[in-house]
């Protein structure tokens, strides 16, 4: 499943990456924080967002990230 970081105060997408653990990604990222080489930044909420692309249906989880 395609997955987007986003911060929540600028909505700037700062990663996009697919992953096949959703449910691990999420437990991981709700823990202490999520640290990329650029900065460090807590879970805020998640989004599971469904879309249709080239008339198939996709998903995209999208996760919120607020600065420490």
């Amino acid at each position: 499943m395609n997955v987007v970081f986003v911060l929540t105060k600028t909505s700037e997408e700062v990663l996009e990456m697919v992953s096949n653990d959703v449910a691990g990604l999420l437990a991981a990222v709700q823990g202490e924080n999520v640290t990329f080489p650029f900065g460090s930044y807590k879970y805020d909420f998640h989004t599971l967002d469904h879309y249709l692309e080239n008339e198939v249906f996709r998903q995209e989880l999208v996760i919120y990230l607020k600065e420490e």
